[in-house]
């Protein structure tokens, strides 16, 4: 770490150095800065207020993510919300921070796999099979017992 005590000595060492230096501290900070809460300022001055405000942030994530469950048996984006709450909770708190961004990576990493021409292949492949398995067996139960629709059959 370069404190400018030595000015003269160490000035050409760290402009050869400072382009990559830079580039990987600029990196690096962003992933390792501390976790500052984004709640307004006059809000963080007071704690009592402040701790109002994080549990209101918790609840509003809470049934942010407990609709998102809800919408994974129902109808609607179940997965966004779950990842919205998150978001929300990752606004005031280190621990949810951590886990977006570890939700992130992992999500990052899974699209850049399913891009992979390999993989790609193997999904396409596997998708025409389970395709053909599904006609066939939909094209033998209309063989043995016909399409009995619903409202064209007469109650005795």
């Amino acid at each position: 770490m370069n404190t400018g005590s030595d000015r003269e000595t160490n000035e050409s060492a760290a402009e050869s150095t400072t382009d990559s230096a830079a580039a990987s501290a600029a990196g690096s900070a962003a992933e390792e800065a501390p976790h500052v809460s984004k709640a307004p300022a006059f809000i963080k001055a007071r704690r009592s207020l402040h701790l109002s405000w994080q549990v209101g942030v918790f609840v509003v994530g809470l049934a942010v993510i407990g609709a998102g469950i809800a919408m994974l048996v129902l109808p609607g984006p179940g997965w966004v919300a779950i990842f919205a709450g998150l978001a929300i909770w990752a606004t005031e708190f280190a621990w949810a921070h951590l886990a977006l961004r570890w939700t992130k990576r992992k999500v990052s990493e899974a699209a850049q796999k399913a891009l992979d021409p390999k993989v790609r292949r193997r999904n396409i492949i596997l998708t025409s099979v389970g395709l053909v398995i599904a006609g066939v067996l939909i094209g033998f139960y209309l063989w043995k017992y016909g399409l009995q629709l619903p409202w064209n059959h007469e109650v005795k």
